[in-house]
Order: C-alpha cells, then sequence, then structure tokens
C-alpha cells in the first residue's frame, strides 16, 4: 500500500472514531456480506475502513495483523457474549478491570457449567473418594479448560502478532494430550502415553471428520459441498509421513523375529527398536518446524485466505478487538495450564483404577474415551460449522489437530521419555499400527477430490465404530482366556511333534 492510501486510511479511521453515527444503519442482505471490487461496498460508519486500490474495505483482525486460525474459530462458536453493564458502573477502576476479566473468563463460554467438576475432582481427591469418581470428573473438568485455553491465545495473539500468534496456538493447540503424556511417561506408564494419542489420531480423522460431514451433508443436501484441497493435502502428506516412522520400528520388529541369526537376540533388537524411534522422533520434530514456516511465513495464504473468507461470514455480533489485556490473559493461561496439569494427574493415577471398576480395556478407555472427552469443545465447533457449509475450518481442525499430534506430540512424547530414561519407543504394536493406517488411508481417499457429502461421513464414523469395537474386546478376559487356550494347544502340538519326531530316530 503506498503512502497516500495509509493517509487516506487513517484519516477515515480517525473520523469513524470521532464521529459516531447517530443512526443505525440498514441490515444488508446474508447474500451481500461481500463485496467484490467491481461492486459498490455499502459501508458502515460505526467501523474503520480502509482505502486500498480506491476499494473501501472494512479493518478485518488480519489487516491490524492477528488472523485467526481454525481452532480458534471452531472453540469461538461455543463463547457468549458477556454483559458487563453492572461491571462498568463500578468506581474503583482496578476492581473494574479484575471483574471483568473473570466474567470473561470463567462464564464468557457455554461450558461454564462444566467448570464446576474441577473443584469436584479436587475435593473427590481429598476426601479419598473412590478412584473412578475422580478419574470421571477429571475427565469432565478438561472439557471447559481446554476450550479456555484456546480463547486465551487468541486474546494474546492480539498483542503479538499473527506469527507469534499462530506459533503460540501450534504449540498450545494440544496442550491437553502433551500434559497427559508427560505425566503418564513420569510414571513409567508408556502405554497409555501411546493409546491416548493414537486415539487423539484416531478421533480427530474418524470420529470429528466422520461425524461433521455427515452431519454438513444433511443438513446441506440441496448444496454442494466443496472444499480447498491444498490445507488437506499437506496434512495428509504429513500424516503418511508419521504413519511410515511408526511402521518402520514394527516392520523391523517383525523382520528380526524371523532372522536366523542367533545373534539377533530380544535385547538387540529391543535397542535397534529405540534407536530408530528416538532418530525418526527427529525427523518427524523437523517436519514439524518445517510446516510451522511453511504455513506461517511462505504459504500462508494457504491457510489463511479461506480462512478469511469465512471469517467474513461469520456473525458480526462476534468481538473484534480482545477483551483482556496482555498479562491478564499470560496469567490466567498459566492458571489454566496448571489446572489441566492437575487433572491430568489425577487422570494417570486412576485410569486403570477406573478400567478395572468399569470393566473396559486401559486402550479402550485411552483410545477412545479420554479423546472424546478431553477435545469435546473443539470437536463440537467443527461440527457447527460443517452445518453451516464451512468446511475449510471443519477440515482445519480435525486435519490439523491429527497432524499437530502426529509430527509433534507423538515425537516430542519420545524426546521427553529419552530425556528422562524412559525407554520409549514408536512400536505401537500391529492392531494399533493397523487402525493408524487404515484410518489415515480411509480419509485421503474420502477428501481426494475436494468434495463431501453425508455418506463418506458415515463411512468415516462406522470405521471409527469397527475400531472401537476393537479395542473394547481385545483386553477382556474371554478374549484373554481364548488366546492362552490357542498358545496350549499349539505348545501340545509342537511336544507331539518333538516326540513324534524323536520316535522315528529311535526306530
Amino acid at each position: 500500500m503506498n503512502k497516500n492510501s495509509n493517509i487516506c486510511s487513517q484519516i477515515l479511521y480517525n473520523n469513524n472514531e470521532h464521529h459516531p453515527p447517530t443512526s443505525q444503519p440498514k441490515p444488508q442482505p446474508e447474500n451481500q456480506t461481500m463485496a467484490s471490487p467491481a461492486t459498490t461496498t455499502t459501508t458502515n460508519p460505526s467501523e474503520p475502513w480502509l482505502l486500498e486500490n480506491g476499494t473501501m474495505k472494512r479493518l478485518t483482525r488480519t489487516a491490524n495483523g492477528h488472523s485467526r486460525t481454525a481452532h480458534n474459530m471452531s472453540s469461538s462458536s461455543l463463547r457468549k457474549r458477556s454483559d458487563m453493564q453492572i461491571i462498568s458502573k463500578l468506581h474503583s477502576s482496578i476492581l473494574r478491570v479484575l471483574l471483568s476479566s473473570i466474567h470473561e473468563v470463567i462464564f464468557g463460554t457455554k461450558l461454564s457449567l462444566l467448570l464446576l467438576a474441577f473443584p469436584a475432582a479436587v475435593a473427590a481427591h481429598y476426601f479419598r473418594l473412590p478412584q473412578p469418581w475422580v478419574f470421571a470428573m477429571s475427565l469432565v473438568g478438561l472439557i471447559p479448560l481446554a476450550e479456555r485455553v484456546s480463547f486465551l491465545t487468541e486474546q494474546i495473539s492480539f498483542y503479538t502478532g499473527a506469527t507469534v500468534g499462530g506459533l503460540l496456538n501450534a504449540t498450545c493447540g494440544n496442550a491437553t494430550e502433551l500434559i497427559i503424556a508427560i505425566f503418564a511417561l513420569l510414571q513409567n506408564k508408556i502405554d497409555v502415553v501411546k493409546y491416548s494419542l493414537l486415539g487423539s489420531i484416531l478421533s480427530n480423522l474418524l470420529l470429528v471428520l466422520g461425524s461433521s460431514l455427515l452431519c454438513g451433508g444433511l443438513a446441506n443436501m440441496s448444496t454442494d459441498q466443496t472444499f480447498d484441497r491444498k490445507q488437506s493435502d499437506v496434512n495428509i502428506s504429513l500424516l503418511l509421513l508419521a504413519l511410515l516412522c511408526n511402521i518402520m520400528p514394527l516392520l523391523y520388529k517383525y523382520a528380526a523375529a524371523n532372522d536366523q541369526n542367533p545373534a539377533a537376540d530380544v535385547s538387540n533388537t529391543a535397542k535397534a527398536i529405540l534407536y530408530l524411534s528416538r532418530a525418526c522422533s527427529v525427523v518427524l520434530l523437523f517436519a514439524y518446524f518445517a510446516y510451522l514456516a511453511f504455513q506461517l511465513w511462505t504459504h500462508n495464504d494457504i491457510f489463511e485466505s479461506q480462512e478469511e473468507e469465512e471469517e467474513a461470514d461469520l456473525d458480526t455480533s462476534q468481538d473484534e478487538s480482545p477483551v483482556i489485556g496482555l498479562w491478564g490473559a499470560i496469567v490466567w493461561l498459566t492458571g489454566m495450564t496448571a489446572f489441566i496439569a492437575l487433572l491430568s494427574e489425577y487422570l494417570v493415577d486412576t485410569i486403570e483404577a477406573a478400567s478395572t471398576s468399569w470393566g473396559m480395556p486401559l486402550s479402550f478407555i485411552s483410545i477412545i474415551l479420554l479423546p472424546i472427552v478431553g477435545n469435546a469443545a473443539e470437536h463440537a465447533g467443527a461440527i457447527i460449522f460443517s452445518l453451516k457449509n464451512k468446511l475449510d475450518i471443519t477440515l482445519g481442525v480435525a486435519l490439523g489437530s491429527a497432524t499437530q499430534i502426529a509430527v509433534f506430540v507423538v515425537p516430542l512424547s519420545v524426546i521427553v521419555a529419552w530425556i528422562i530414561n524412559v525407554d520409549m519407543d514408536l512400536d505401537f504394536r500391529l492392531i494399533e499400527t493397523g487402525s493408524l493406517f487404515l484410518g489415515i488411508l480411509v480419509t485421503a481417499i474420502t477428501l481426494h477430490d475436494g468434495t463431501s457429502h453425508y455418506l463418506k461421513g458415515l463411512v468415516l464414523l462406522l470405521c471409527y465404530i469397527v475400531i472401537g469395537a476393537t479395542f473394547l474386546i481385545t483386553d477382556l478376559p474371554f478374549a484373554r482366556r481364548t488366546i492362552q487356550v490357542r498358545v496350549r494347544d499349539l505348545n501340545h502340538q509342537i511336544y507331539r511333534c518333538y516326540e513324534s519326531v524323536g520316535q522315528g530316530f529311535s526306530l
């Protein structure tokens, strides 16, 4: 933009600030929310406007250096506008700022009632109630806390700009999964870490995306549902890279088991798999940082152009300015992260007792229940935008979360385990790795043509149900008894074979 247009935009902005309109502007039809440069744009004098190349355009968050990610837009669908009339009448400015901040953070969400689960979980822990109750309260308490973290990171990004805000959202986008993984590693519960992270990927790819496409297809059957393939292609390629890094340790284990060399013993194989997993984790982290550079700097138009278009179609009642100060948002974000860490510690401590009490396998609770409840707010937002035929936001939430977990949280967990002397590798065993492979494959095939309908969503959802049923019966008592009987029969057959061979030699 040249110097004259900057001066004109500043004059327009100042005139709008000092001369507010005396009457409300006429509402525009929904199909005129965005105007092309060739058409006449109806301006609202109560809003700041920018004169660029002879065209009037509203000064949005992106123009101010702040851009909203799909995660922010998804979580914002669960927020509600706060009424500050009573607080604004207070005489003390310090008290007014403090109460308004508390009101925005605690009551500025439709999930505010679920925040009561946090003190309930703490009370259940200290009064030594049954551990399944502590697990259930902690699980429910994570729902609003995860949504509030997304809200606070968006508030901080208003002050830090698009680049720092994008990095902050990338770091805190899956803070719940990362914190749970760290506490599980500290207690050497490697299976819980693997199960929970695998479940997060599968739930985003199959459950969230499948439910969104199904609901959006049923609600918009009379219109064509299309989306931009550029963003989904980038995410699918990264997911395939993560899949390769998970498959190679598994293939090496089976190749070593079939090796006839006596030197290839179990201990050497385990060490080789561990070293290979750490090397693959470093590669994945390098790919993730390259993905951040690709998303925030070199090719940010792929991720932001469609989001800006969708944002212009959102309800105009949404806030266009921060509602909390920078330091207040930082303090609240620190506090919310500490609350999530406390509930995560309760979850890790009580998950085995809940598995025994409820009669559910540990794998089912970790793969199915934890991801569904932990990211329920973000998942609900993705479905809401799908109902509004805004599939690019839905795909940004589902595929973005799955990619972030696969190429960032999983390898980072391996590196953290390496630092604290815990031997965690990328060998997720056969059933788990096979489920991940099929989940990524079905998702890639579903999104290959850039269109959507309800049947695609139904197929993804049914795939998730089949995988969930598989993990439900894997560790049940009757399944273990069946495996033991088959092993016993196999040993008996081997013994009879050796006995017949011995008799043959004695003859």
